[in-house]
């Protein structure tokens, strides 16, 4: 039998139940795994507050420059999706994720003893090779247990406590750099991934091969392009990731926005984490929804409803109309948006690959984060001290996203159950 009915006839036969029984609860499954996938965001996003201060030590004068410390993390985290999921698939799950967490805090001690900003560069770059790990991996074990609208939901729980992690970390960076520097930051880096590795080596059970149910067949070659070429899992790979450009560029450009432009200081990591909460209470409705409208529904009609946010936010920057509550307000809805499609396109694009989930996690995730990182970098390196770029590469995004659903879809397909 080909390899591809094989899988479809593995798909087919699987539950909307664990297809293994876990060996740890369900609340303690989706805490473990979303806060392997929240490492990736933490890391990010509790470095903002700190921008500043480590482009002041290390004597960066460009204010645009401070970004790369976001986008040259995940310009690595996008290459080291690439390497996770096919090794994930051929030497188990827990393995690879030891190896990436490993490389993770060999990346934030280098961080830690940077002598300079390009040496800080490169630690971050290696940081964000070994989060791919982790994130990677997490989405690969629930595809492994749970397939379609059930993943969908597991995946939206998931993301109710994993954007709980990044919600704060603004807040816990700035508390760091004030009650020391911006190496304390590194510090809790440090104790957040080594708690996630014993964390995981204890009680994360190991999923590849039960889960599979037939022994795999494909060489590494078949692999990747059952992956790649597969015009639904590419589609919204993609689509996803310009979605996912549109929040690099908010979240690499947030403190030169709120701090410069808005003058609100002190207050940034609340209003960052006010507007980024809005991800969780949308996980919580998807989670409650897909269940009854079914992942294209849901999804489609939120991307329509973002591009139309998107284009009003750029209509009113442009007119120079676009104050605090409005821009606030915009993005606030566009992150609800997106915690309604990003859990949704990840189990579209990973419902016909139950049987090479790891290397489909790994294709999915490097495409949707190397899309993202490009154009969020653009979008970002494009601020003028407005906020008109910002707004314009939402708009641009979610345009794109949704020409891409387009092609993948049809009219037809357009807002199915």
């Amino acid at each position: 039998m080909p390899m591809s009915e094989r899988g479809a006839q593995t798909l087919a036969l699987r539950p909307d139940e664990p297809s293994e029984p876990l060996s740890i609860s369900f609340v303690e499954f989706v805490c473990l795994t979303a806060s392997l996938m929240a490492i990736t965001a933490l890391a990010i996003d509790i470095m903002l507050p700190a921008l500043p201060e480590i482009a002041s030590a290390f004597g960066v004068t460009n204010e645009n420059d401070r970004q790369l410390i976001v986008v040259l993390y995940m310009a690595g985290f996008a290459v080291g999706q690439i390497f996770f999921g096919p090794l994930s698939d051929h030497y188990g799950r827990k393995p690879v994720l030891m190896l990436g967490l490993a490389i993770f805090i060999a990346g934030t001690i280098g961080a830690l003893w940077a002598g300079s900003f390009e040496m800080l560069l490169i630690a971050r770059l290696v940081q964000g090779i070994g989060a791919a790990s982790p994130r990677i991996i997490a989405i690969a074990v629930v595809r492994d247990l749970y397939a379609g609208r059930q993943m969908a939901r597991v995946m939206s729980f998931a993301m109710m406590v994993f954007i709980t992690i990044p919600v704060l970390a603004p807040s816990v960076g700035q508390a760091l750099v004030h009650v020391g520097n911006w190496h304390w930051i590194f510090f809790a880096l440090l104790a957040m991934a080594s708690v996630a590795a014993l964390w995981s080596g204890i009680r994360l059970p190991e999923t590849a091969r039960p889960a599979l149910g037939v022994e795999r067949a494909m060489t590494l070659r078949q692999s990747f392009f059952t992956a790649v070429l597969n015009p639904q899992t590419a589609g919204y790979g993609a689509a996803g990731g310009f979605m996912f450009g549109s929040l690099l560029a908010y979240v690499a450009s947030a403190q030169q926005v709120f701090v410069g432009v808005f003058g609100i200081g002190d207050i940034f990591p609340i209003v960052f984490g006010a507007i980024a909460s809005a991800i969780a209470l949308a996980s919580f409705a998807n989670a409650r929804l897909v269940g009854r409208l079914g992942m294209r529904r849901v999804s489609h009609t939120a991307l329509l409803i973002s591009v139309v946010v998107s284009l009003l936010l750029a209509l009113v920057a442009a007119v120079g109309a676009a104050n605090f509550a409005v821009f606030a307000v915009a993005v606030g809805i566009n992150f609800f948006l997106f915690g309604l499609i990003s859990p949704n396109f990840n189990a579209i694009a990973m419902e016909p690959q139950g049987h090479n989930a790891g290397m489909a996690s790994s294709v999915i995730g490097a495409l949707s984060t190397a899309i993202g990182a490009v154009a969020g970098s653009l979008v970002g390196q494009a601020f003028d001290g407005s906020i008109l770029p910002i707004a314009l590469g939402f708009a641009g995004c979610s345009l794109i996203a949704g020409l891409i659903v387009l092609a993948v879809e049809g009219t037809p397909g357009l807002f199915a159950q």
